[in-house]
C-alpha cells in the first residue's frame, strides 16, 4: 500500500514522504491520521503544499536577512547602576537589550533570540549576537554606561 505520511513516523519516514508499507500497517497509520492514501489528488495537494512551504521559507529567510542588515547598523545604549569600584549591582539582561532596541530604534527583537556569551556587568561597548533565523545571525552593538 502506498501512503503519504502526514507526520514523522519512526522507522518509516518523515512528514510529506511517499512510502510503500504493508496493508495492515498502512490502515493503522490511516486510522491514526498519521498518513493518507497516495491518490493522484493527494499527491498533487502535497506537491502544492510543499511548493507553498518552500516559498514561505524563502520569504522568511529574506526577511531575516533584511532585519540583520538593519540590526548591524544600530547600537543600543543602556546604563547600569554601579558601586564604588565600578562593579555593578546586577547585569544587563536580554530583556533589557530587547526593550532598549524597541525604545531607541523601533526594532522588535525577541529576547530569546539574543545570545549573551558572558554576563554584561561593566560599562563599555559589547557585541551581542542575535539569531534571527537558523541561517542568519546579526551582531548588535550594546553600549553600557555607568550611572
Amino acid at each position: 500500500m502506498k501512503i503519504i505520511l502526514t507526520e514523522d513516523v519512526k522507522n518509516v519516514g518523515k512528514k510529506g514522504e511517499t512510502v510503500e508499507v504493508k496493508d495492515g500497517f498502512g490502515r493503522n497509520l490511516l486510522s491514526k491520521k498519521q498518513a493518507m492514501e497516495a491518490t493522484g489528488a493527494n499527491l498533487n495537494d502535497m506537491k502544492l503544499k510543499k511548493a507553498n512551504d518552500d516559498k514561505v521559507a524563502a520569504e522568511q529567510l529574506q526577511a531575516a536577512k533584511d532585519m540583520a542588515a538593519v540590526i548591524e547598523t544600530k547600537s543600543v545604549k543602556l546604563s547600569v547602576k554601579t558601586g564604588e569600584n565600578g562593579k555593578s549591582f546586577g547585569s544587563i539582561s536580554t530583556k533589557e537589550i530587547s526593550q532598549g532596541a524597541k525604545e531607541q530604534h523601533g526594532l522588535d527583537i525577541d529576547k530569546k533570540k539574543i545570545v549573551l556569551k558572558d554576563a554584561i556587568k561593566f560599562g563599555g561597548c559589547y557585541e551581542v549576537t542575535v539569531k534571527l533565523h537558523p541561517k542568519v545571525t546579526a551582531k548588535l552593538k550594546v553600549e553600557v554606561t555607568e550611572e
